[in-house]
């Protein structure tokens, strides 16, 4: 497996208006537990418009005008589709899969990738696109918030029979915070950046995991089926089978039943050797600080819009410890990347070029400016800040305020 090596700093339903866009807002939760659906896809039906949902289940969906209705989705539940703007909350109902229609053994897992593989020319584009999207990177020392990095960013994708060595991703507008307490800065560099979609495209990036020296290093197994927007997937199981240099993962491939297209993939480094996913993971650090893997974890959610299958949404989180030496304890670190595609073309589309065009050796963080300006978004689709992230980023402003 090539090691992608990016860079990323350690760091309801109502309507109104905002600028020139109405804004449609809301609250997703389980029907029968009450509890909020983190990740669910909110989408403008008969547009390209989208969101998620953020970690308390709230959103917020900005179109050009009135969609006839939006319809939200979340993996094992019911799809639900509505045009009554005045709910306040949304509720959805757990899918019920029939399993005797979608029966797969053990022994046909490998070969039901391979034929999701050699679909890929039917199922993704077959000419270039641009896509819009929100980009957001944090920091954790501990439970509290050190950084926040977050911007909307075009990106450039070439048909998928074509090599993603073209594709680009570029910032359209951007914005930092950082805490200024010294001991909060670590200085350590992990895998991430806005440049995710791109090197973690499994049906695109091919060197990443869905090539046969690659799936060679794993075992397969047929899981529960699932639902996603309504349609029924083949789950398939991977676990490492090899005893390879570098550090392999654990995870689930979601496979649309009737189109065999991936819609969803579920990966963690296995951390059974430390030092191999301290390679894998570790991009950089400063003498004297000692790196300890806790967790990471990839999820890379697909979309089908007009027939054809689209990357929606992708997130890394990284777990670590990290101590000095002569110090007794070791302080925990939580870094967190992730991107919703909020809008796509298929028009007048052209390579993105520039001294914007983002690459895996540039942080984001060093490419955008701090901010304060409550506004700052204005018209565009945004992964809503949690209630936590809120609190946080306004506690920076006001220390920032009074250095």
């Amino acid at each position: 497996m090539k090691r992608i090596s990016f860079a990323l700093l350690m760091l309801m339903l109502c309507i109104g208006a905002w600028a020139q866009k109405m804004a449609i807002s809301g609250l997703v939760v389980n029907s029968q537990t009450g509890q909020p659906l983190a990740g669910a896809n909110v989408a403008a039906v008969g547009a390209s418009v989208a969101v998620v949902t953020n970690a308390d289940g709230y959103f917020t969906l900005k179109v050009d005008h009135a969609p006839r209705a939006i319809r939200v989705s979340h993996l094992g539940f019911q799809p639900f589709t509505t045009s009554n703007f005045q709910l306040s909350t949304i509720k959805l109902q757990p899918a019920t899969i029939m399993l005797n229609e979608v029966v797969v053994t053990n022994a046909d897992a490998r070969a039901l990738v391979e034929t999701a593989i050699s679909k890929i020319p039917d199922n993704y584009s077959d000419q270039p696109e641009l896509l819009e999207g929100f980009y957001r990177e944090t920091a954790m020392k501990r439970q509290h918030f050190i950084a926040v990095a977050e911007g909307v960013v075009d990106m450039y994708k070439t048909a998928y029979h074509r090599s993603a060595g073209q594709d680009r991703v570029a910032i359209r507008k951007g914005r930092r915070l950082l805490s200024p307490k010294q001991g909060d800065t670590l200085g350590v560099k992990v895998m991430g950046g806005p440049v995710q979609p791109i090197q973690l495209d499994i049906a695109k990036n091919r060197d990443f995991l869905l090539n046969n020296s690659e799936l060679d290093c794993y075992t397969f197994s047929m899981g529960i089926p699932q639902s996603i927007d309504g349609r029924t997937q083949y789950v398939v199981q991977l676990e490492p089978r090899l005893n390879m240099p570098y550090a392999l993962y654990h995870g689930r491939l979601y496979i649309d039943c009737q189109t065999l297209a991936f819609m969803r993939v579920e990966l963690s480094l296995d951390m059974s050797d430390r030092d191999k996913a301290t390679r894998y993971m570790l991009i950089r650090k400063p003498a004297g600080v000692r790196f300890r893997p806790k967790e990471m974890t990839l999820l890379i959610d697909y979309k089908q819009h007009d027939g054809v299958t689209r990357i929606s949404y992708i997130r890394n989180i990284f777990r670590f410890n990290c101590d000095w030496k002569r110090r007794l304890f070791a302080t925990s670190f939580t870094a967190t990347c992730e991107m919703v595609i909020t809008n796509h073309s298929r028009s007048n589309v052209h390579p993105l070029k520039g001294r914007n065009s983002f690459d895996s050796r540039d942080m984001f963080f060093d490419r955008v400016d701090y901010f304060r300006d409550p506004l700052f978004w204005q018209e565009y689709n945004i992964i809503e800040p949690t209630e936590s992230l809120d609190k946080a980023i306004n506690r920076l402003l006001k220390k920032m305020g009074n250095e």
